[in-house]
C-alpha cells in the first residue's frame, strides 16, 4: 500500500482506484499491480456526486477538513489522485490500515 501513498511538499498524495455504485462505501483494499488503494462508492458517477463522496469519506477518514482535499488527477476518470494538506505519508497510511 506504500507505493499509493506519496509524501508531497505540503501533505500527501494518494493514488486511487474508483468504483462508483457499490453496496457502500469502503476502502475496499489495495490492487499491487496498478499500485492503488480501491475504493467502493455509494453515488454513482454522475454529475460529480461520487468525487464529493469521495472527498467526503477521505475527510472522514483522515479526519480532516473537507476543503483540504483536492483532487488533482482523474476528476472524470475511475483512477484518480487525490492530495490531502497538511498531513504525512505515515499517518496516512496508519488511518487505512485500522479501517
Amino acid at each position: 500500500m506504500k507505493d499509493a501513498v506519496r509524501q508531497a511538499k505540503d501533505g500527501v498524495i494518494l493514488d486511487l482506484e474508483i468504483s462508483p455504485g457499490a453496496k457502500e462505501t469502503a476502502v475496499h483494499g489495495y490492487n499491487p499491480w496498478r499500485k492503488r488503494i480501491e475504493i467502493r462508492l455509494s453515488e454513482r458517477a454522475e454529475k460529480g456526486k461520487a468525487n464529493a463522496e469521495l472527498i467526503s469519506f477521505l475527510a472522514r477518514i483522515f479526519k480532516v477538513n473537507s476543503r483540504y482535499i483536492q483532487i488533482i488527477t482523474g476528476s472524470t476518470n475511475s483512477k484518480k489522485s487525490v492530495k490531502i494538506a497538511g498531513m504525512n505519508a505515515p499517518d496516512i497510511l496508519n488511518a487505512l490500515t485500522q479501517k
